[in-house]
């Protein structure tokens, strides 16, 4: 693998499905608005710390950063033919619900030492409104662990496009905030973890606060 870049493909897959799918979606059907698009390097290893409201997040925060990002997702999805394929050339990478996943873990740090983007939910799970309540740490110590920087990204309203019950998308408007980039922790000490997490999760909130 490109220490400098994503492999080809996965950006040939990323610009396919990108155009063909999700900008078309966000922008014509979500009627999305993107700030601070100019706060993402577009090389180099990058953590991408987000709130989560929908299974639609991924795709979304992708998007509009403009470069492939890798999420954990769930074991189960690795075992749906061409579906599994598709998903491994984008980037996502298997965890195993309910465990503490070193595998993941390990997926995770390769894919930063070779110079990609990695999303990670700060709260670990969806939350009703969007906003963290409980953050995780581990975020941090992927950062720390890589020495990469850490972008801070909100995405908002997307916990109204599916109902209960509900398998059709509604129609309802998507705003995604980029803050500026935070510098990798100087160590893996459990306070300076700590406090950038709470940093992130600070900034991550007041982005969300400003709505639409």
């Amino acid at each position: 693998m490109d220490k400098n870049r994503e492999p080809f493909i996965s950006l040939a897959l990323y610009h396919a499905f990108k155009w063909s799918v999700v900008s078309p979606m966000l922008h014509a059907y979500f009627r999305g608005n993107i700030y601070g698009a100019g706060n993402v390097p577009q090389w180099g290893p990058l953590v991408v710390v987000s709130n989560h409201a929908s299974y639609f997040d991924p795709p979304i925060v992708s998007n509009c950063l403009g470069r492939p990002v890798a999420y954990m997702a769930k074991e189960e999805l690795f075992n749906i033919p061409i579906l599994a394929q598709a998903i491994k050339l984008y980037g996502a990478y298997p965890v195993s619900r309910g465990s503490a996943d070193r595998n993941a873990i390990r997926s995770a740090l390769e894919y930063l030492n070779n110079s990609w983007a990695v999303g990670v939910f700060l709260q670990g799970t969806r939350t009703p409104d969007g906003r963290i309540t409980d953050p995780k740490r581990g975020a941090l110590l992927l950062a720390a662990k890589a020495k990469a920087p850490i972008l801070p990204v909100s995405v908002w309203g997307t916990e109204k496009i599916l109902e209960k019950g509900s398998k059709i998308p509604r129609k309802v408007p998507i705003t995604v905030r980029i803050g500026n980039l935070i510098e990798a922790p100087n160590s893996s000490n459990k306070e300076e973890l700590e406090t950038l997490t709470q940093k992130c999760t600070t900034v991550i909130n007041q982005m969300h606060d400003l709505g639409r």
